[in-house]
């Protein structure tokens, strides 16, 4: 298909995994400026105290701290700018109001069609060469209006704005959709690839984008008889009808308990009466107050209670379930493949369910002792209370929160309290740690740039660029970091334009057409930012990446200061916008996150082990008032508690990998298949706590929507992750600078970061970890994988 999305179907976002359990468990400088910070040396920049070796750079450096901390800087520093005329939302200048998304669905289709007549007509073997730049144009045409258009309509506070945005897309998705189905590009595009010429004259970049674009078209039943394509188009209609009302629907069998008063023993006494009226304690199932009980109540009765309802959704939500399921089961093999997850993972790292399963059954071989450990301290924890009708002898799923919390609670007791420690981690401190970090390993660094009026969507938006010690300018990145009203909660990770080389006759071309810009070069890009390349003698548009967070705002006395999860949290998006910004390839269909689903969380999954590293806390973590630097003893303390649980965490994990890949086998074709039951023997063959009758926890898994049949992929990412922190990171040994070190940064740029989605994801890892067994995959690198375990960042 011509738009490849990197990111959750249907989602609008990349909004990974580890995002989503975060939210559960709660310089001026022009553009000119900008480019005069390369440096004629290729060499990595001399070692000083942060790696900045410029006074350009230590002052970029001291800026970019103040630009998110100090209220008043933040109010001169983006004042200067106001007098200008507007450049459009991003840069885009067709975007300066409302209006100007018709302009750009207008121009692009205009340019879009040219390049299919051009796909059309080709005929010559040099034709036939520039196929594929042709198409990943057509393709880079469709997203930047489909993912800006996204972009906007979901976070512009502007009603205006976000209906023309609503239009733009809607206009585009649909001819997207007309493109998908046009034979004439898949038939011209798999001649030019049967043709021995073209292909050997192609780059390697060039047959990795053509195969993944005939695999799409495949995929989208473009070659499918009449009948069976209208058939196919019905059900991927329905899919994502039934899928979205199954995330936006789902719901709780019984909404709210009640019990008498006198049963809440243990549960916060404001709390208790705030939800009692006449000595009666009503408990909403699907509200916080639902999740303390299971924490904190004393009563048994009551938390199995509470737990049954909170794990049994309502029959509607398994119907769809269910419904959507079949439909996927059938879309697939009216495709020719023997079920849904074979169909998904055939362009994944895993291949194959097969492969999946080995990669899951060795982990959780891996995890079991460990398990088994953590439930015994549990069960020592409930013999301790001598409550011998609550079954002494074992921890049922209801008892399993609530002498977790008071494991942790036993642990906690012993530290200081952990809000101290934010203090030595305001936005402003953590983001000049990112770019000091970036500058050590990668020779990049963020730096403040000035917006223009209308440029962003609100004024507590802050804009850096991306400059390279050898390449200046590479990419522009959007901080939307703080709360306001009506703003997602959920941490994101947007790519609003990917990186992509522009050809010279694409520059010939728009000299030609009749455009508002000063040259046609701004015309191509849509005035966005652009550098040029000596080497190759071209411009490449740079990649546009957008960071969403929902932190508090700070005051003028007293900047924003994050808890630890909050740091993890930006080091992990940065993780992203890291792939975006060193993933710079020629085509946009393998640029940056463009990759396979299970490749996509290592940058950001790998970035959390740094966020937690003493090397790279001794680069910025002091107190914000003090400058005192941060007690390490005490974060490992705190890091002791918070990773004190992950045996159990990862094991919930792969259960429900493990259900993922079993709703997405044949078992949905079956006339009696029942969800429930599934769930259930997943659960009670694999899980170290049985669960108890009577539960439909399934009904509320609306990860199986987005992530169908690759639910695994953060906890394979995970491994990976792991592996590479251990074998290359810190391989010169844990406190000894290997964390930070330029020679291990470039090594795992140049294996991993630097091909986007443009080399096999196997190969990336065997060679960043110098292990050739591991370069062609399959079921034995997957069981590989699976044994490395999964280790959480701290530990």
């Amino acid at each position: 298909m011509l738009k490849r999305l990197a990111r959750v179907p249907n989602a609008g976002s990349w909004v990974c995994s580890r995002c989503l359990q975060q939210l559960r468990r709660q310089h001026r400088s022009n553009s000119s400026a900008a480019t005069a910070t390369a440096r004629d040396s290729v060499q990595p920049p001399a070692p000083t105290l942060y790696g900045l070796s410029t006074g350009r750079a230590k002052e970029d450096d001291e800026t970019l701290r103040k630009i998110f901390d100090n209220t008043t800087f933040w109010a001169d520093f983006s004042h200067g700018s106001r007098r200008n005329n507007p450049t459009g939302i991003v840069g885009n200048r067709y975007l300066t109001h409302p209006d100007g998304f018709v302009d750009f669905v207008t121009i692009t289709l205009q340019r879009c069609n040219a390049v299919v007549e051009r796909v059309e007509r080709a005929s010559s073997i040099q034709e036939y060469k520039g196929m594929v730049k042709e198409l990943d144009r057509l393709s880079d045409l469709l997203c930047r209006v489909i993912d800006l258009a996204d972009f906007v309509r979901g976070t512009h506070p502007d009603r205006r704005v976000q209906n023309a945005a609503s239009k733009a897309y809607a206009i585009m998705f649909q001819y997207m959709n007309q493109l998908n189905t046009t034979t004439v590009l898949n038939d011209q595009l798999k001649k030019a690839a049967a043709i021995p010429e073209v292909w050997d004259g192609w780059s390697e970049q060039e047959k990795v984008v053509a195969k993944i674009l005939i695999e799409d078209f495949s995929r989208s039943a473009i070659e499918l008889p009449e009948g069976s394509r209208q058939r196919f188009v019905e059900l991927s209609g329905e899919i994502a009808h039934v899928g979205t009302e199954f995330v936006e629907r789902m719901g709780p069998e019984t909404s709210y308990l009640k019990f008498d008063s006198t049963r809440m023993r243990g549960l916060e006494p404001n709390m208790v009466r705030a939800l009692t009226k006449w000595g009666e304690t009503k408990i909403g199932t699907m509200h916080h107050e639902a999740q303390m009980a299971l924490r904190y109540v004393e009563d048994a009765d009551v938390r199995r209670d509470i737990y049954m309802a909170v794990r049994t959704a309502n029959k509607a939500s398994v119907d769809r379930l269910e419904k959507m399921l079949k439909d996927r089961a059938e879309l697939a093999k009216l495709s020719g493949y023997e079920t849904f997850a074979h169909m998904t993972l055939e362009n994944k790292m895993a291949k194959s369910p097969e492969a999946v399963n080995q990669f899951l059954g060795a982990l959780v071989e891996d995890t079991k002792h460990q398990v088994q450990q953590e439930l015994q301290e549990l069960l020592e924890l409930k013999k301790a209370d001598a409550q011998t009708d609550n079954f002494p002898g074992r921890i049922n799923a209801w008892d399993k929160f609530y002498y977790t919390h008071k494991l942790l609670s036993n642990m906690d007791s012993k530290t200081r309290t952990p809000d101290f420690l934010s203090a030595y981690f305001s936005v402003g401190t953590v983001m000049q740690g990112l770019s000091r970090l970036f500058d050590r390993l990668y020779g990049i660094r963020l730096v403040a740039r000035e917006t223009q009026p209308g440029e962003v969507w609100d004024d507590g938006v802050r804009r850096l660029d991306v400059v390279s010690d050898t390449d200046g300018h590479i990419a522009v990145l959007y901080c939307d970091l703080f709360s306001r009203h009506g703003k997602t909660p959920n941490p994101a990770h947007f790519t609003l334009r990917c990186s992509r080389e522009i050809s010279v006759s694409e520059v010939e071309e728009m000299s030609k057409m009749n455009h508002p810009f000063s040259s046609p070069v701004e015309a191509a890009t849509d005035g966005m930012a652009v550098a040029y390349n000596k080497e190759t003698d071209s411009h490449f548009q740079l990649p546009t990446i957008a960071l969403i967070c929902d932190f508090s705002r700070g005051t003028s006395k007293r900047p924003t200061l994050l808890n630890f999860n909050d740091v993890r949290t930006l080091f992990h998006e940065m993780g992203h916008a890291l792939h975006s910004f060193l993933g710079r390839t020629s085509l946009q269909n393998v640029s940056g996150t463009r990759c396979a689903t299970d490749f996509a969380e290592l940058p950001s999954v790998l970035m959390e082990h740094f966020a937690s590293c003493p090397d790279v806390l001794a680069l910025y973590a002091r107190h914000w008032d003090t400058d005192a630097p941060l007690p390490m003893a005490a974060l490992e303390q705190r890091l002791a508690i918070d990773t004190r649980t992950q045996p159990a965490e990862t094991e919930a994990q792969i259960l429900l990998a493990m259900l993922d890949q079993t709703y997405h086998s044949s078992l949905p074709l079956s006339l009696d298949f029942d969800s429930t039951k599934v769930y259930h023997d997943v659960y009670n063959t694999y899980g170290s706590i049985p669960e108890p009758g009577g539960t439909a926890w399934q009904g509320f898994f609306g990860h199986l929507f987005g992530y169908g049949a690759t639910y695994y992929s953060y906890l394979f990412d995970r491994a990976i992750a792991g592996k590479i922190w251990s074998d290359v990171f810190q391989r010169t040994g844990k406190g000894q600078g290997g964390s930070v070190d330029r020679v291990h940064g470039e090594r795992y740029k140049n294996e991993v970061l630097r091909w986007g989605g443009g080399r096999d994801g196997w190969k990336c890892v065997a060679g960043v970890l110098g292990d050739a067994r591991l370069a062609e995959g399959g079921e034995a690198a997957m069981k590989e994988v699976g044994r490395w375990g999964v280790k959480e960042p701290g530990v």
